[in-house]
């Protein structure tokens, strides 16, 4: 390598040097803001989309499995962390079984257009306790006019504990 070799390498390594440490520098600034973002504001839901989230705390609470699995439509879905799809009532209310305490749940958004909604939110132990996670809930309305789960997603905010 000459002289002018070097000096071109040096210049194109700094040329590079710069943009990528800027694109690191803003991806780890993107990360922080991530994890410092504040709890979402609740929101008034419409009474019959608002049904949904009052009978699922009532039967959660009473650690009815019978009562849970019944909120949800015939081929619903249940999709939480760190199980495999449960899908059915039938086995709803076997995953269901034995599972229920304390819980409060708030919603996000949510949206509703002729036989279909979702519902997107936080939920916690008890209410005004800051939200131990997160969940969605897609909706169809059944002939009676009454919404259904038809997938319920829901993940925690903290990480799983590695064992």
């Amino acid at each position: 390598m000459t002289a002018g070799t070097t000096t071109l390498s040096v210049m194109m390594f700094h040329r590079m040097w710069l943009p990528a440490a800027c694109v690191v520098a803003a991806i780890s600034w993107g990360v922080q803001t991530a994890t410092q973002t504040t709890a979402q504001s609740s929101i008034t839901l419409p009474p019959d989309l608002d049904r949904v989230l009052r009978d699922y705390e009532a039967a959660w609470q009473k650690r009815d499995a019978a009562a849970l699995s019944g909120l949800f439509a015939e081929d619903g879905f249940v999709l939480s962390g760190n199980t495999d799809p449960v899908r059915g009532r039938v086995q709803i209310q076997k995953h269901y079984t034995g599972q229920g305490g304390p819980l409060a749940l708030r919603a996000f958004a949510f949206a509703a257009d002729g036989s279909v909604g979702y519902i997107i939110g936080g939920y916690a132990r008890q209410k005004d306790e800051p939200d131990a996670g997160k969940f969605t809930l897609t909706l169809r309305k059944n002939a009676e006019g009454r919404w259904l789960i038809v997938s319920d997603m829901d993940n925690a905010n903290a990480r799983p504990r590695q064992p």
